[in-house]
Order: structure tokens, then sequence, then C-alpha cells
């Protein structure tokens, strides 16, 4: 049975926690999760939660350039070892979260359920620098600013105003929708159809973008809305 990989954002970009097994089992089960998901977590840096087990300078360095061949970063290991960690030392990888300014920490919240599939949960306003990926759909309370960035194999819904760059559907799926109570993206995409920001029609409300017939189309989001291309 592959071993169980849970992904999170941070603000220095994704922390990746390791389930249970062999290290091979677990590092096989990585580079396959990352082979998966690797539209949406192209470019991503990667910090790696390995436990409590005791790895070698050879295994983190091994991993190390296994994520670097799939056009990722690992700028940190973290461990319950201090074996583990003084291999990661060894390699110049950060061993702990905390070295980072706390402003700089990004956290969300995992374990949503939305329409029966995990989510990420964002309870803070994105600010412009911040990235979030997402193998499922992302939920912000809150609002996304310009230069932020939202991408997810999902849906993405953001209870404030959005004005930053958004995918949805990024594995693909043409069926992910966008939903805000303000709709301003700087660029707005569901799988591979593009979008800019149109112009504004009067007074903002709460918007839904989908794609109907390949065309990214925003309506009202409201019982009986109306409906225009974007």
């Amino acid at each position: 049975m592959a071993s169980e990989v849970q992904i999170k954002g941070i603000r220095e970009g994704l922390l990746v926690t390791l389930g249970d097994g062999s290290w091979d089992e677990v590092r096989q089960s990585l580079l396959t999760h990352l082979d998966q998901q690797a539209i949406f977590l192209r470019g991503a840096r990667l910090a790696l939660d390995v436990g409590s087990r005791n790895l070698k300078t050879e295994e983190i360095e091994q991993i190390n350039q296994e994520i670097a061949n799939r056009n990722l970063e690992m700028w940190a290991v973290l461990s319950e070892s201090l074996t583990t960690e003084s291999s990661a030392r060894t390699l110049g990888l950060t061993t702990q979260l905390s070295n980072l300014p706390k402003e700089k920490l990004f956290q969300p919240e995992i374990g949503v359920d939305l329409f029966d599939e995990p989510a990420i949960l964002i309870q803070r306003t994105l600010r412009s620098g911040y990235a979030v990926q997402s193998p499922g759909h992302v939920i912000v309370i809150g609002d996304v600013n310009p230069g932020a960035e939202i991408i997810a194999a999902g849906n993405i819904i953001v209870w404030g105003k959005l004005k930053g760059v958004v995918h949805a559907g990024a594995s693909g799926d043409e069926h992910a929708i966008i939903c805000a109570l303000d709709l301003s993206p700087t660029q707005l995409r569901i799988a591979s159809s593009i979008a800019t920001t149109p112009k504004r029609r009067g007074k903002p409300q709460p918007e839904i973008a989908s794609l109907r017939d390949g065309r990214v189309i925003a309506e009202i989001w409201e019982p009986k809305g109306r409906s225009y291309d974007i």
C-alpha cells in the first residue's frame, strides 16, 4: 500500500508530510505523488517532514536530487531525529520552520471537505507575493490582493475581494469554478482557458466564473443571474 503524502501551503512554499512505511516505500510514494501533481506543483519550494526517521546524508542527497529533477526545490528537512537534522545541515538545508520570520509563515488549515473532496481553508487576506497551490479546492475567507496567486486542481472560493491571479481546474478539470464577492482578478484561468478582468459593470457584486462552450463566463451569484463573456 502506498504511503500517505500530505501537502499544505506555507509562506515559503509547501510543507510535505510523509506517512508511515519504510524509507524506500515513503520515498517512492512521494515521487509518485509529485509526478501526478506535476502541473500545479511546478517550480514549488518544498519543506519535507520525515518524522522520526534516521536518514543518512546520502539518502537526503538522493531525494533532494530526485526532487530537483522534477523542477522542484527542497529547501528544508524537518525531523525528530538528530541524525537526520545533522545530515540535512551538512547539505545546507534548513531544519526548523521557526528559523523563518514568523510573519512569513503561511499555514492554511487542511481537512475541510468541499463537495466531499479535500480543500484548503485560509482565514486571512493573501497579500502580494503569497502563492497557494492545492491538489484540491481552495477556500479563502479574506481578500486576495494583486500580486497574490492561487492555483488549485479544484474550485476556488473567495469570501472577499479577488484581485490576484487565480487558476482553478489546474489539472484539466473544465467543470471547476471560481467564486468571489468581488471578482476582479488580474488574471483568471479555468483548466486551459484564460481570461483577464473585464471592465467593471457598476457596483461590485458576488460572481461565479465557469467554462461554458470553451469560454470563461461570469455571472451574478444569485438564484437568477445574468451572464456575460470575459
